[in-house]
């Protein structure tokens, strides 16, 4: 039989969604109707395990999974012994401390003595120990935000992305303990043939996501200020440069990084740069 992977994938919510959208960005086919629980790709050699996103972890540490996508967060909280192999930009968020709003808040020592009620005891706890700081961990499994309101704790520990559930409960954020993205993880046994096929993966998600942080850009610029505008964007070897019908013009195809994108455009102007496209790029091979 031919080798195939395993991947576990959350199997539901934000980061079941960003997780799937990067692996059909691969050129991976498959289906996963609701409630489906296994799905097997058409034209790639790997399986999809949904999951919830705390068994991820083990799973993948006892074989079960060769692969699996999660947060950061569920990865240290549940602490098995994975490989992580790649950060994947998404579902970021992080894991934060907060308090009635009405209260006074100087620094962490302000939880001294005081409960906090978390799903996160393992993060929660190496933080307070790190930080001197000994408090009573209430561990609950879900509806954090409402352990102040009805007396079992004085704060709590709990994922953050926008901050308006903590609002809508009358809270506040007063420290992040932890920052969280979606991570790539792998079984720390797989065989030289599986291996092969993850290495195969790991080509078209880094391919993916270098296409989606950089941009591809073509101007016209008179040839006098070229060597500006080539140190501009240097692209990832050397620009394109082709002369025009216009004398004395020349038309400057290269790439930019996403986070150079605003303040390089704004000095290619200033350079003489005209007529300046910037196209998304699908996929970057290096």
């Amino acid at each position: 039989m031919n080798p195939i992977i395993r991947i576990a994938v959350q199997k539901s919510g934000r980061l079941s969604e960003d997780s799937l959208s990067l692996i059909k960005e691969c050129g991976i086919k498959f289906y996963n109707g609701t409630g489906k629980l296994k799905s097997t790709s058409t034209n790639f050699p790997i399986e999809f395990l949904f999951l919830r996103d705390d068994d991820i972890p083990g799973y993948v540490a006892d074989g079960v999974a060769d692969l699996g996508i999660v947060g950061e967060n569920e990865l240290v909280e549940k602490d098995k012994d994975v490989n992580v192999l790649k950060k994947l930009g998404f579902s970021k968020c992080r894991l934060s401390l907060a308090i009635p709003k009405g209260e006074e808040y100087t620094n962490i020592h302000h939880f001294q003595g005081k409960n906090i009620a978390t799903s996160y005891p393992k993060i929660l706890s190496d933080f307070l120990e790190n930080q001197n700081v000994h408090a009573e961990i209430h561990e609950i499994s879900g509806s954090v935000e409402i352990a102040p309101s009805i007396g079992l704790a004085e704060g709590i520990c709990d994922i953050v992305s926008s901050g308006s559930t903590l609002m809508m409960n009358g809270l506040k954020e007063v420290e992040t303990i932890f920052k969280s993205e979606a991570v790539l993880i792998c079984n720390k046994k797989l065989d030289a043939e599986k291996l092969e096929i993850v290495d195969k993966l790991l080509f078209r998600m880094n391919a993916v996501q270098k296409g989606k942080s950089n941009k591809y850009v073509l101007l016209n610029a008179p040839n006098d200020a070229l060597d500006k505008i080539i140190s501009l964007i240097p692209g990832m070897r050397s620009p394109t440069i082709l002369p025009l019908a216009q004398e004395g013009w020349s038309s400057v195809h290269s790439v930019i990084a996403e986070d150079q994108f605003w303040e390089n455009i704004e000095e290619l102007r200033s350079a003489g740069a005209e007529g300046i496209l910037v196209v998304p790029i699908e996929k970057m091979v290096i």
